[in-house]
C-alpha cells in the first residue's frame, strides 16, 4: 500500500524519485522520505506528511547523487511520524531500505535482534528487517545480495523491498514477495517503482519481477535471482501507458477526470470483444475454457470493497442470462471460513490492481481446491493476472484517484461481458436477444456521456446536503449494488456516515433513522421494481425525509414526490447499474469538494491494499 521509488544511473536522482513519489502519492500518504549517495556518503530526508512536506523540508539540502530510493507511506505499525518515516537503517548506520508490505514475524525477530544488541530507532516492522540483514551479513561474513536472500527466508508476509549499502554505493538491491515491484530499464540506468507510473517518462521497457524475486543493480548491469540462488532471465516487456494519462489535463482533481473518461474507458473495455450485428460476444482471455463453462455447477466471485460490489452486480447478470448460481465472497473473509470448493467451481477474483492481498490469498485457497480461477484486473503485469488460470483485462487506464470509479464501471462492463458470454456457451440466451441486448450496450457510452450532462443540476443538490452527517442509499435489484458503491463512494472522500440497503430492507431497521435531516438516495430508474420502489419512497416522505431520486429521463412519478430528481437516459435494466452509478459519483465528489476534503486522497485510504 506504499509507493516505492528508486533510480541508478546516470542522472540527478532527486528530480526522479521525488516526481516519482508524486505519482505513487495515492499509494500511501502518511509519510515520506528519500534516501541519496554521493561522494559524502548517504544523505536520509524523511518527514511526516505528504510529498510536498518532505520537498519543502529538504530544500536547502544537499541533493546531489545519481543514485537513491524514495517512499511515500500508508502506515501498518507505528503512527505516522518522523521517526517512523521510510528509509529505516540497520544498526551500523550503513545499510539502509524501503518496504511495501507487512513482516508478520517482526516481533519475534525484533526480541531476537535486541537480545543481541541491536537499538530501533522506530516502531516499524520494516526496521526489523535491515537489521536483521546486517546480522546475518555480519554473522555469515558474506555479501549484501546474499545477506538479503537469506534474510528474507526468515521472514512471514509480504515485502517489496529497496536497499542501499554505503559501502557500495554503486548498486542498489531490489526484492519483492505479494507487494507489486517494476523494473525500468534505459541506457546506463535503472528504474524501480511500486508500478509503471513514475517510469514511464524515461522508458518504456519494463521487467516486472515476479515473486520470490531479488534484483541487483548497477548503472550498467542487472541481475535477477530466485530466493533459491537460481538466476534468471528477464523478459523485458513495452509499456502501453501514454504520459498523459498520468496528468489531469485541466480538471481540478483526477476523481472528476476520471469520471468523465468513463464513456472513453468502457468504450476501450468492449472493444473487439463484442459485434452486435452477429449477436456474439469473444473472450480470448477465457477462450480455452469455454466447453468447461456449459457444465460448471457454480460461480464464486471473490473481491473487496468497490471491486465486490461489481461481484453484486455480475451475480444479478450471470444468473439472469447464463442460469449458474453464483456466489459472492468477501475475499477478506472468503479463506477463513473453510468454505467448499469443488474442482466443478469457477472463482472470479476481481481487482484494480491486480495486488490486493485478500483477494490473492482467496486465490491462492481456491486453486488449493482444484477450482477454476478467472481473473478481472486493469493492471497488465500485475500478481493476480499471473496467478490465476485465464482471465479479462478492463482496459480503463491509470486510475489515480483512490476512490474507484472508472475502474468500478469497466469492471461491471467485464462482468456484463462475461454473463453474454458464459449465456452464449450455455445456450441459455437466444441470438436474438444477444443481439439486442449487445446493440444496447455498445450504445452506453454515449448514454453515460448524456448522464454526465447533469453535472450542474448534481452540484446543486450537493450544495443542500453537504452539510449532513448520515445518509442513505437505497436500491432493489441490481440497483442494489449501485446503492451500496454510492454510500462507499460518499464515505470515502466527504467523511459522511452512509449506508447502502436493498429498498425492501428499509423498513426492516433502517427506517428508524429517518426524519426531516436525512437524505435518502433512490435508485429509482423504470424497471421491474419501480412500483415497489415508489412506495418506499412514499414512506421515506411520510417520515419527513429528503428524497434524492435516479430517474430514467421522462419520469413524473418520483417527481411529485422526491424533493431532488437526476435524470439519466433509459436503458435495458441489465445496464441499469452503468449508468445510475455515474450521477452518484458525481454527487459524492461535489460534496467533498464543497465540504474541503482531499477527493484524490482521502484520510486513511491507499489505492492498492497490499496488505492483509
Amino acid at each position: 500500500m506504499c509507493g516505492i521509488v528508486g533510480y541508478i544511473g546516470y542522472r540527478e536522482a532527486w528530480p526522479i524519485v521525488l516526481k516519482g513519489l508524486k505519482r505513487l502519492e495515492y499509494r500511501g500518504y502518511d509519510s515520506a522520505g528519500i534516501a541519496l549517495m554521493n561522494n559524502d556518503g548517504q544523505h536520509i530526508y524523511k518527514k511526516a506528511g505528504k510529498v510536498a512536506v518532505l520537498e519543502e523540508f529538504a530544500e536547502n539540502e544537499d541533493r546531489s547523487g545519481t543514485s537513491g530510493m524514495g517512499h511515500t507511506r500508508w502506515a501498518t505499525h507505528g503512527v505516522p511520524s518522523d521517526r517512523n518515516s521510510h528509509p529505516h537503517t540497520s544498526n551500523n548506520g550503513k545499510l539502509s531500505i524501503i518496504h511495501n508490505g507487512i513482516i508478520e514475524n517482526y516481533a519475534t525477530l525484533k526480541e531476537e535482534l535486541f537480545n543481541r544488541g541491536h537499538e530501533f530507532k522506530s516502531d516499524t516492522d520494516t526496521e526489523v528487517l535491515i537489521h536483521l540483514i546486517e546480522e546475518i551479513q555480519k554473522i555469515e561474513q558474506i555479501d549484501l545480495l546474499e545477506a538479503v536472500r537469506l534474510a528474507l527466508h526468515e521472514v512471514n508476509g509480504a515485502y517489496a523491498i529497496v536497499i542501499m549499502d554505503k559501502d557500495h554505493p554503486d548498486r542498489l538491491i531490489a526484492a519483492r514477495k505479494g507487494s507489486p515491484m517494476v523494473i525500468g530499464v534505459g541506457q546506463g540506468e535503472y528504474f524501480i517503482a511500486s508500478d509503471a507510473t513514475p517510469i514511464i517518462e524515461y522508458t518504456k521497457n519494463v521487467i516486472y519481477l515476479k515473486d520470490g524475486e531479488i534484483a541487483l543493480m548497477t548503472r550498467r548491469d542487472l541481475l535477477i535471482k530466485q530466493l533459491d540462488n537460481v538466476i534468471q532471465t528477464p523478459l523485458i516487456q513495452e509499456l502501453e501507458l501514454k504520459l498523459e494519462m498520468l496528468e489531469k489535463g485541466g480538471f481540478d482533481h483526477f476523481m472528476l477526470k476520471e469520471i468523465y473518461e468513463q464513456p472513453r474507458s468502457i468504450k476501450d473495455c468492449m472493444r473487439g470483444r463484442i459485434y452486435p450485428e452477429e449477436g456474439k460476444v469473444q473472450l480470448g482471455g477465457i477462450k480455452e475454457f469455454a466447453e468447461k463453462l456449459k457444465n460448471i455447477d457454480r460461480i464464486i466471485i471473490v473481491a473487496c470493497g468497490t471491486s465486490w460490489h461489481a461481484g453484486l452486480v455480475g451475480e444479478y447478470l450471470i444468473e439472469e442470462y447464463a442460469r449458474i448460481p453464483v456466489e459472492v465472497e468477501y475475499a477478506s473473509e472468503f479463506r477463513y471460513r473453510n468454505p467448499i470448493i469443488t474442482e466443478k467451481d469457477v472463482v472470479i477474483a476481481i481487482s484494480q490492481s491486480g495486488e490486493t492481498a485478500d483477494t490473492m490469498a482467496a486465490i491462492e485457497m481456491a486453486k488449493e481446491r482444484g477450482a477454476t480461477i478467472f481473473g478481472i484486473c486493469n493492471v497488465a503485469g500485475a500478481s493476480i493476472p499471473r496467478l490465476t488460470h485465464a482471465g479479462v483485462y478492463t482496459h480503463a487506464g491509470p486510475e489515480i484517484g483512490v476512490a474507484s470509479t472508472k475502474a468500478f464501471t469497466a469492471q461491471v462492463t467485464v462482468l456484463t461481458l462475461m454473463a453474454f458470454y458464459m449465456a452464449q456457451q450455455k445456450g441459455t440466451i437466444t441470438t436474438s436477444k444477444l443481439i439486442e441486448l449487445l446493440t444496447e450496450l455498445d450504445h452506453i457510452p454515449e448514454k453515460i456521456q448524456v448522464a454526465l450532462e447533469s453535472n450542474d443540476l448534481i452540484k446543486e443538490v450537493a450544495e443542500k446536503i453537504k452539510d449532513s452527517t448520515n445518509c442513505l442509499f437505497l436500491g432493489r435489484g441490481s440497483g442494489f449494488p449501485v446503492a451500496l458503491e454510492g454510500a462507499l463512494k460518499l464515505k470515502e472522500i466527504s467523511y459522511i456516515h452512509a449506508e447502502g440497503y436493498p429498498a425492501a430492507e428499509m423498513k426492516h431497521g433502517p427506517i428508524a433513522l429517518i426524519d426531516e435531516e436525512m437524505p435518502v438516495v433512490f435508485i429509482a430508474t423504470q424497471n421491474s421494481s419501480y412500483e415497489k420502489v415508489i412506495s418506499n419512497i412514499q414512506e421515506v416522505k411520510a417520515r419527513k425525509g429528503k428524497v434524492i431520486a435516479i430517474v430514467t429521463q421522462g419520469d413524473t412519478e418520483v417527481k411529485k414526490m422526491a424533493d431532488y430528481c437526476i435524470e439519466i437516459p433509459d436503458a435495458n435494466e441489465a445496464f441499469l447499474p452503468l449508468l445510475a452509478t455515474i450521477p452518484l459519483q458525481l454527487l459524492s465528489y461535489h460534496i467533498a469538494v464543497m465540504r474541503g476534503c482531499n477527493v484524490d486522497q482521502p484520510r486513511n485510504l491507499a489505492k492498492s491494499v497490499t496488505v492483509e
